[in-house]
């Protein structure tokens, strides 16, 4: 087998992903390993597993791929940094790291050879990502996010197993610059809470919609671009303090004090969301719309095709990703589920393996599952180290051999008003949870939110939770009937279904859908139909397995976030854990 290992290092969401003769092995986000949000620096924990999951010796890695390539755009570099040292320098620091990744991989996997490199610039790293594991044999392809490689934005054709670009927007331009400055701005300062405003925006009016346009602005009616007003930002001329070190990567300021002026006094992070704020929220929200919609129009006039792929911290927004069929003459899009910088890693091997290796494509990524499973024995571990705990909270624990009595009773306790922690399989690719660490609940009960909140997730307020739903019944509650696997687009409700499900239906009418169907994740699709057939709603009210971390990976992980919480049950794998008054002790496990 030839394995290609792909890199995203020393940038938020490092990541790894073992691909073997052209198709996934294996993906993680090391985030899961060292439970650090959004973990920067070098994927250490990742790297080691997927290469364990691959089974291939470290010493018999083909090549190595890395999301960075330092000559891209060498001139414009150049320019900007004799305009700009000061940003030069933030820009050196980085780079200082990718000069002796060789060392960083060879020390990671305990070998002494010096490893072949293949180094993909960011963004058609992020065009792969999405074209080379799409369904699609040709497809117009769009990626935007804040920076990688001296640029924010891309845009191309794919064809086979070649990508051709056919444009970009360069830095100090960014959409997603634009928006991380109001979502710091507006109170919410973590690497990574765009989606916190993209959930406020629904409460809001565009009050400001036209301020929005003087601070991204665009002109020309056919060709793809936009700019920043550089006396909104920072960052054009200082550059963007970031720091990228093994923790949660940190972003300073960008915005400039013309803003404030203009806006008022930036929300802090403990003061209350007013009005106003709810406004900004909505304004931003419904520019970046307008420009994503706008350049994704001009793109299908471009190319003439009618399948677009997408990739880049952006396409996260499912809003904007809801009005992409219905307002830009694409019919299908594609967006896989580590849409943002996680995925540069398979992005980076499959552009290796494809457009420089020259290989046919043989993969398609129908599902999220490349992360680690656990056996029962385990889970059975992980449960007695926890014992004393469990006895303590009252606890008991069975074990149901039969999948069918398994899902039955789990959808009766979700049908009863019960929170559920559903831990099966592999673990999801990307930050949504999809059915193998979630929580789930019933979607029927208005009150399941305060309830989540109050119970586990302990987050604001006006953020929405997901409906999982058979992919066969989608049509019968949301407008748009499309497979949605990955949860990356907001759909419409149906005005009859809303009051069935008002737990996962947002202030605005919509949904950010999971479909779900057999092939894709068997035991879900069983516990899904199991809980329509006693409630007559084909739906599952579906959040990630975490509270104020990183979804859990390891059953000792979902254990602590269950006793630390006031989830009602667990479910491990065929292991059942209630809390219980009348539970006898978690050392004699039932079998049923």
């Amino acid at each position: 087998m030839y394995g290609i290992v792909g890199i995203n290092a020393y940038h938020g969401d490092a990541s790894a992903a073992f691909v073997g003769d052209g198709r996934l092995l294996a993906a993680a986000e090391e985030e899961r390993f060292n439970r650090i949000k959004h973990s920067a620096g070098f994927p250490t924990e990742a790297l080691r597993y997927v290469v364990a999951e691959s089974g291939v010796r470290p010493d018999e890695i083909a090549a190595f791929a890395i999301a960075r390539a330092p000559w891209a755009r060498c001139v414009q570099k150049l320019w900007h940094g004799l305009r700009m040292p000061t940003g030069a320098v933030h820009r050196l620091k980085a780079q200082r790291a990718f000069r002796t990744i060789e060392n960083d991989l060879a020390r990671s996997l305990g070998t002494g050879r010096r490893p072949i490199v293949y180094r993909v610039e960011h963004h058609k790293a992020h065009l792969a990502s999405s074209f080379f594991v799409s369904p699609f044999d040709q497809a117009a392809l769009f990626s935007v996010d804040g920076l990688g490689d001296f640029a924010s934005t891309m845009w191309g054709i794919g064809r086979g197993n070649h990508i051709e670009s056919l444009g970009a927007v360069s830095f100090p331009d960014s959409l997603g610059f634009a928006y991380t400055a109001l979502t710091h701005y507006l109170g919410f300062p973590k690497y990574g809470d765009e989606y916190k405003v993209m959930g406020l925006a629904s409460y809001g009016e565009p009050e400001f919609l036209d301020l929005m346009r003087e601070v991204v602005v665009t002109g020309n009616r056919h060709r793809i671009e936009f700019r920043l007003a550089p006396e909104f930002f920072t960052h054009q001329r200082g550059g963007i303090a970031t720091v990228w070190n093994a923790g949660e990567p940190q972003v300073a300021r960008i915005y400039s004090d013309e803003l404030i002026h203009r806006l008022g006094k930036p929300r802090g992070c403990d003061e209350p969301i007013e009005p106003h704020h709810k406004n900004i929220a909505a304004s931003i929200q419904a520019r970046l719309e307008e420009i994503v919609l706008d350049c994704l129009r001009k793109l299908q006039r471009l190319t003439g095709l009618r399948k677009l792929c997408m990739a880049g911290g952006v396409a996260f927004n499912c809003v904007t990703n809801g009005r992409i069929v219905s307002e830009t003459g694409f019919d299908e899009i594609y967006i896989q589920p580590a849409a943002g910088d996680a995925g540069l890693a398979i992005g980076a091997a499959m552009f290796a393996w494809h457009q420089m290796l020259g290989k046919p494509r043989s993969f398609v990524m129908e599902n999220a599952y490349w992360g680690p499973e656990f056996s029962r024995s385990e889970i059975r571990s992980a449960i007695g180290t926890c014992a004393s705990e469990l006895d303590g909270a009252g606890c008991r624990v069975c074990e149901i051999g039969d999948e069918n009595v398994l899902c039955r009773t789990t959808a009766h306790e979700i049908a009863k008003g019960k929170v559920i922690g559903w831990f099966q399989d592999r673990m999801e690719w990307g930050p949504r949870a999809l059915g193998n660490r979630s929580i789930v609940c019933d979607p029927r009960r208005a009150e399941m939110r305060e309830v989540l909140n109050g119970k586990i997730k302990r987050r604001e307020a006006f953020r929405p939770f997901a409906p999982s739903i058979l992919e066969e019944a989608a049509g019968e509650y949301f407008y748009d009937s499309q497979p949605s696997p990955f949860m990356l687009r907001a759909c419409q409700v149906r005005p009859e279904k809303r009051s069935v499900i008002p737990a996962t239906t947002h202030v605005d009418g919509t949904g950010r859908v999971q479909t779900v169907n057999r092939e894709q994740n068997p035991r879900f699709y069983k516990l899904i139909r199991e809980f329509e057939r006693q409630t007559g709603v084909p739906v599952l009210l579906n959040t990630s397995f975490n509270e104020s971390e990183p979804i859990v990976c390891r059953p000792q992980e979902a254990l602590e976030c269950f006793l630390r919480t006031k989830m009602d049950l667990i479910v491990l794998g065929n292991t059942l854990i209630r809390r219980d008054v009348d539970s006898q002790s978690i050392s004699q496990l039932q079998t049923y």
